[in-house]
């Protein structure tokens, strides 16, 4: 498989926050993008530079027709903020997928999966894990791409982190927050699934994409405290903080809603370290710097009115002094 304007990609979740930046990677990389939605009209008001269909993720013969004359197919579609019994449609999405993709004959799909841990892995995860088994049992190879924490303007999870630490004025440490990831900025999550679709063919895999430094949840906070210019400021350890519990204060503190702040807080009671090959062996590159994707991730974020507020009360406190 090599970069050539010939082939043509299928995405489903084009609209989402990693498919956003998927869509130009493959146009650099010489692809005709197909983007899924239910609304393509509206999607290409957004997003005009690549063809949209119709598509609804469950139903085997809309993806047939999203997938027709594709070559490869990226299966980024996230149910975890869709509420309800998510993981069965997932698992039916899943089948429906992989039985359009071997009637369109695809040469591969390439999910997007999340790291799973040793031992407790939340319901998110093990759904994350079962959609990708599905598509791995196909006549058409799969390989399934497995991330941590991502990185980047969007994610829920860099909303949890970036208002944890810029907006609290003691940090709060339960104690999963001692537990350990791999954070990877989402233009590497980009890079990495268009290398996934360009490597020789082979069997269905599993593959890791790890960020460059395995980091507690609290070396994230403190890290990214710092770009916020708020290095140094309280800590305080609560140990009895359950993670349902740590739930409801996120939720509380953060712009994240309540049902997505429990699976996000599940999703970290345990240590999220990569037990594959990594993408990056494959491709003989590695991902960017923690530090240089925070402040990529800091420089796209329009600031909130917490924001906005706390900068002038800094401003006024320096034109004071």
């Amino acid at each position: 498989m090599s970069h050539s304007d010939s082939r043509t990609a299928f995405v489903a979740g084009a609209s989402g926050f990693v498919g956003q930046h998927l869509i130009p990677e493959l146009q650099k990389a010489g692809y005709h993008v197909v983007g899924g939605s239910r609304k393509p009209k509206k999607a290409a008001k957004k997003s005009p530079s690549i063809e949209w269909r119709k598509v609804n993720i469950t139903d085997e013969a809309s993806l047939r027709n999203a997938m027709d004359g594709c070559d490869v197919a990226f299966d980024l579609v996230h149910e975890m903020g869709g509420g309800g019994n998510y993981p069965e449609r997932e698992r039916k999405g899943a089948e429906a997928f992989r039985r359009a993709a071997e009637a369109s004959n695809l040469d591969r799909i390439v999910f997007l999966g999340g790291v799973m841990p040793q031992k407790n892995a939340s319901k998110h995860l093990q759904s994350r894990a079962n959609t990708g088994r599905i598509l791995r049992e196909g006549s058409v190879e799969a390989i399934e791409l497995r991330a941590a924490m991502i990185i980047g303007e969007g994610s829920a999870s860099w909303t949890m982190v970036h208002d944890l630490a810029g907006r609290l004025p003691a940090m709060v440490l339960p104690s999963w927050t001692q537990n350990h990831s791999w954070p990877v900025g989402v233009a590497d999550i980009a890079r990495a699934l268009v290398g996934a679709a360009e490597l020789p063919p082979g069997e269905s895999r599993i593959l890791e994409v790890p960020g460059p430094e395995r980091l507690t949840h609290e070396e994230v906070l403190r890290r990214v405290a710092t770009q916020l210019e708020r290095a140094g400021f309280p800590a305080v350890r609560v140990p009895i903080l359950t993670p349902r519990l740590s739930s409801y204060w996120v939720a509380l503190v953060t712009g994240v809603d309540l049902s997505m702040a429990k699976e996000l807080v599940e999703g970290v009671v345990e240590d999220l370290d990569p037990t594959h090959r990594t993408i990056w062996e494959e491709l003989g590159e590695e991902p960017q710097a923690f530090d240089t994707v925070v402040a990529d991730a800091l420089a796209e974020r329009a600031p909130s009115p917490i924001d906005r507020a706390r900068a002038l009360m800094k401003r006024r406190a320096e034109a004071r002094s």
